[in-house]
């Protein structure tokens, strides 16, 4: 099956956007419109560039450093088909999926839409919730306001609560 999404760019070779050296996929499209949030040009749905899913997976295969690839945004569960094929192919190779995202763990969950359970199955680490710029707090890991929580997934999954880590 071909997967193809639109995306703001890509990130080769990362290491402040998840634990390790990473490739990040920014995606392009965002519904959240966070105030003051990093990544504003991200948010017009129609912004970006088409990428097809194989390309950006040959992409990540030439780097043998790689520990894993992150999905950032944007909005990755506005795309949630070609991301989880993405990470499919990611975890094959022996890499990690880490996965940001406004939306809160347990909302994802209520949308009940098999392309998001899809890719919620193919992330190890979710990092959630909207950015508040009221809740900034630049001393954190991976994320930029203490609402947000670094979700260990497949501690979550094996216990059916969430279970939040601190990525050292």
């Amino acid at each position: 099956m071909e997967y193809s999404l639109r995306i703001s760019g890509v990130e080769p070779e990362s290491i402040v956007d998840g634990k390790g050296f990473r490739y990040v996929v920014f995606t392009q499209g965002c519904p959240h419109n966070c105030p003051g949030c990093h990544n504003p040009q991200t948010h017009p749905f129609e912004g970006g560039r088409m990428a097809d899913v194989r390309g950006l997976f040959a992409q990540l295969c030439g780097n043998p450093l790689l520990k894993g690839v992150t999905f950032s945004g944007g909005e990755p569960f506005c795309q949630p088909g070609p991301l989880a094929e993405l990470g499919r192919m990611a975890h094959g190779r022996g890499l990690d999926v880490t996965t940001f995202t406004g939306y809160r763990y347990e909302d994802l969950l209520e949308k009940h839409d098999p392309a998001v359970d899809a890719l919620l199955a193919q992330t190890d680490i979710l990092i959630d919730g909207p950015f508040i710029l009221a809740q900034k707090d630049l001393s954190l890991r991976f994320r930029g306001s203490r609402n947000q929580r670094v979700i260990d997934m497949n501690e979550t999954r094996r216990k059916g609560a969430v279970v939040e880590t601190e990525l050292e």
